[in-house]
């Protein structure tokens, strides 16, 4: 859904279908899985020092890293630039943010409810 948001809202941001909004949500999943606590780590001085607003850059590069992946598999879909990037990954941000507080992950894993 983040992902979606992100690329209606930002005019940088091309797809086609919602087949293809899918694809690049589970390789940015993947990616934030399995990549982006190593590059969260390496970039730590740079994060301190910008009081954790590197992260969005961070989180820019891989979603750039997310559309070239796509391409690669053979789905169509694009960032124009890196100021789209940047844009789409704060508003991935915050989307995930307000989805986050509506849902209890924690809760849902361990079998229980928020009142």
């Amino acid at each position: 859904m983040a992902v979606w948001a992100a690329a209606e809202i930002v005019g940088g941001i091309h797809y086609r279908g919602f087949e293809s909004i899918l694809v690049v949500a589970a390789i940015l999943g993947l990616l934030n899985l399995y990549v982006r606590p190593a590059l969260t780590l390496l970039t730590l001085p740079v994060t301190i020092l910008t009081l954790g607003i590197f992260l969005i850059v961070l989180n820019a590069i891989l979603l750039g890293v997310a559309a070239w992946l796509s391409d690669i598999l053979g789905v169509d879909f694009s960032i124009d630039g890196a100021g789209s990037a940047l844009l789409g990954a704060l508003i991935i941000s915050l989307v995930s943010l307000v989805i986050n507080h509506f849902i209890d992950v924690e809760g849902l894993s361990r079998g229980t409810r928020r009142p």
